[in-house]
């Protein structure tokens, strides 16, 4: 039994890599990984970062009787890193063009752990990608590229400047988000992405919207637990010289959720 002193145990879903370059060594093997930024996030208010692994099915080994309720039980939270793109026959599409195909491993692999959090009451925290995969769960679309689908949206990504590359997103009013963030004003984040929720799944509330094109930049769950998704990236926001939002609140409203549900309801 864990005591009041245990830090928090936040899960981190794992970025897939199905085929590794030659140069690193493991000869085509697939890799499981995580990106530092959003460990040392979570790490920096004092909680523990576990990367969740998942086993294909095609692997020697089996996953014998560890599944996603078992990581959901042992720990306080789970976070859904960014990576690619989520594939669109996850939400009962076809991708307009091959390179958008997502992985579709790596959705179900997300889609179940996700599913056991919630189940058991615990939140949830969707970064980039992960935002989406979220709606999806809550049976929402996706737009497979802005540029080629919303014609005149502003840049949301650029492969020159990656994380260099800031828009402005608005907080909408009378969301929980507003209770977060105390501004009426648009504020800068740092912007990767290419495909934006489309249909809004049912019981989510859209929290924030980019400007001035108006495409969603966060969703909340109508729900007792927290579930939350950003579309930008707070876990690069910490490095960054120029103004960017603080994200530093909607992180710790998320470890006062996994704190509360570990204790019962107190925080």
């Amino acid at each position: 039994m864990m005591s009041p002193e245990t830090p928090l145990r936040i899960g981190l879903s794992a970025r897939l890599l199905h085929q590794s370059p030659a140069e690193l060594g493991f000869r085509g093997k697939p890799l499981q990984y995580l990106e530092q930024s959003a460990a040392h996030w979570i790490m920096s208010h004092g909680a523990m970062a576990f990367m969740i692994p998942t086993l294909l099915s095609d692997t020697p080994n089996r996953r014998a009787m560890v599944t996603a309720t078992h990581y959901a039980e042992q720990l306080d939270g789970l976070l859904l890193q960014g990576g690619a793109d989520v594939d669109p026959r996850t939400y009962g599409q076809q991708p307009l063009r091959p390179e958008w195909s997502g992985d579709e491993i790596r959705d179900r692999y997300e889609l179940a752990l996700l599913r056991a959090f919630i189940e058991q009451g615990k939140p949830v925290f969707g970064i980039c990608r992960g935002m989406q995969l979220l709606n999806v769960a809550y049976g929402g679309t996706l737009i497979q590229d802005i540029a080629q689908q919303i014609p005149g949206a502003g840049s949301h990504v650029d492969s020159s400047l990656y994380d260099e590359l800031v828009h402005e997103v608005c907080i909408a009013r009378d969301t929980p988000l507003a209770n977060v963030f105390d501004s009426a004003d648009p504020v800068p984040v740092i912007s990767i992405h290419h495909q934006c929720v489309d249909r809004l799944g049912e019981g989510l509330i859209a929290a924030a919207h980019s400007h001035p094109d108006g495409l969603i930049e966060a969703i909340v769950a109508d729900s007792p637990n927290l579930v939350i998704g950003v579309q930008w990236h707070p876990e690069f926001h910490p490095s960054r010289r120029s103004p960017v939002l603080d994200c530093t609140p909607l992180l710790e409203i998320f470890m006062q959720a996994a704190r509360a549900n570990r204790h019962g309801g107190r925080v």
